[in-house]
């Protein structure tokens, strides 16, 4: 016959225990991701679309010469609109402005700090990251929760030791939360002009990016019965 379930709060005959755990790794990144924003502006609206055309495909290409280090490459919101003159009469417009959004995510950290480089030093060009983080289906998080739960039981034993019994069976076990500790984001932007010090025939240096740590954390609360303890 099944045994009928514990009772929420425990009885003297199966005292009820509640603990918690926790885990926390540290770990390094397995992605990074860089986010691409292509701009244009001009009096024409057929110049303004050209322009963004030709800095997209610019970008596109760059990117992708990358090869095997760019697991993933998408383009987000595209945007070209007019911009009207503030005084006077009419819908006159002043200028068009043109905007394209590219993510791009690398595996290789190597390529990304030339990638990311050469990127800014694009014509009109923003690079936003990078953002750090693991793979969908990192093992990372997964042995985090299970330490979490070795956390738990380990605890519920020691008080159990503590009240010179042991543990019954377990009633619940829930995730109560994780957390993935992120690092900030700095933006990289050129305009119309190089840094003084470099030729403007010669390519940037690569920037020094280097990749943060990563906490993961796991957190699980467990109630267990006990078998009474002789008090």
């Amino acid at each position: 016959m099944t045994p009928p379930p514990a009772p929420p709060h425990g009885t003297p005959d199966a005292p009820l225990l509640t603990v918690r755990g926790e885990a926390e790794i540290d770990t390094e990144p397995e992605i990074a991701r860089i986010g691409v924003t292509l701009t244009a502006r001009g009096r024409d609206r057929r110049t303004t679309l050209d322009d963004l055309t030709r800095r997209n495909t610019a970008a596109l290409d760059l990117i992708k010469s990358y090869g095997d280090a760019v697991e993933h490459l998408t383009t987000g919101a595209v945007s070209l609109a007019p911009e009207l003159t503030p005084h006077g009469r009419g819908e006159r417009v002043r200028s068009h402005h043109g905007r394209v959004h590219l993510t791009a995510e690398l595996t290789d950290f190597t390529a990304l700090a030339e990638l990311t480089t050469r990127l800014a030093d694009l014509e009109l060009t923003r690079i936003d990251g990078p953002w750090w983080s693991l793979r969908p289906d990192s093992p990372v998080p997964a042995r985090a929760r299970r330490q979490a739960v070795h956390e738990a039981l380990r605890r519920a034993r020691e008080y159990a030791d503590a009240l010179g019994t042991t543990l019954a069976a377990l009633v619940e076990l829930a995730d109560t939360g994780a957390d993935h500790t992120r690092p900030g984001r700095t933006p990289f932007e050129r305009g119309g002009h190089r840094t003084a010090l470099a030729h403007p025939d010669e390519p940037a240096p690569p920037l020094d990016l280097e990749p943060p740590r990563l906490r993961i954390g796991a957190q699980v609360s467990a109630q267990f019965t006990m078998r009474p303890p002789a008090v």
